[in-house]
């Protein structure tokens, strides 16, 4: 596993001489500064607003951290599901498109080293995406007073999801060398599993008498990413979600390390 860093600082470094790296994290940042600036109106007008009609009760439960912070960290996490499949397409693609794949898997390199080598490579990046979302709150610091362990839970839960979602993106771009496709591909499934698939098990147990309630429907939603973020927005870190991002990682990474490997033996 010596080599995983020197892939890592390859793919790396080859993510930031493409024009992509650069459109994404700016697209980011300005949506990021669009999101928190429209957070923090809508708080300052629903103080003003509770103040005004001395509605004493309603402003007492009012917090940055429930009213601003983690509605912005919900709103970037969604962001996201569109934005990293653009960063993870051509981890795998790219050596496919440009013939180097055969060079790659020809070398001393074993499988996983490359597999480790490229996912470290997209969770630098998506930790990049993370601590810029991360300074916006960190404002809130210098001028209010929010709950720092719920923000940083919350910030925690946007850092889990976008590596696995780096995983799945893997996975997506080791099975095609298109990288048009396997941006499709990625976007599909961190939209299935990170917000549709409870809401598809819904549809199709309406009208069944406590579907809400089945063991099917907990399942799903427990498998929903969505869930686990949201789980996380509201200050609480359960080991039980630290696994799931974990096991989530980890099937990914073993489905790219396999479809990597299958591509040695043709």
């Amino acid at each position: 596993m010596r080599h995983v860093g020197a892939i890592a600082g390859r793919e790396l470094g080859s993510l930031f001489v493409s024009p992509v790296a650069y459109v994404v994290l700016t697209l980011w940042s300005v949506l990021a500064g669009t999101f928190f600036l429209s957070s923090l109106v809508s708080f300052a007008e629903g103080v003003e607003f509770a103040q005004q009609f001395q509605q004493y009760d309603r402003l007492a439960s009012m917090n940055l951290n429930d009213s601003l912070i983690s509605p912005f960290i919900g709103a970037m996490w969604v962001v996201m599901l569109f934005l990293l499949p653009a960063v993870t397409m051509g981890l795998f693609a790219n050596e496919k498109l440009h013939a180097t794949e055969e060079l790659l898997l020809t070398s001393p390199l074993g499988i996983w080293e490359i597999v480790l080598g490229k996912f470290l490579a997209g969770i630098g990046f998506a930790s990049l995406m993370t601590a810029i979302v991360a300074f916006y709150p960190g404002l809130l610091f210098y001028f209010g007073d929010p709950e720092a362990g719920k923000t940083a839970a919350g910030l925690l839960g946007l850092l889990f999801v976008s590596w696995a979602y780096v995983a799945a993106g893997a996975f997506a771009s080791s099975v095609t060398q298109n990288q048009l496709v396997a941006f499709v591909l990625a976007l599909v499934l961190l939209l299935v599993f990170g917000l549709m698939l409870p809401f598809l098990v819904d549809v199709a147990l309406s009208g069944a008498p406590g579907a809400e309630q089945s063991w099917l429907a907990g399942l799903m939603r427990w498998i929903a990413t969505g869930y686990h973020v949201e789980r996380m927005l509201t200050g609480l870190i359960d080991t039980a979600d630290l696994a799931y991002f974990v096991v989530v990682i980890g099937i990914f990474l073993v489905l790219s390390k396999a479809v990597v490997e299958s591509s040695r033996w043709r």
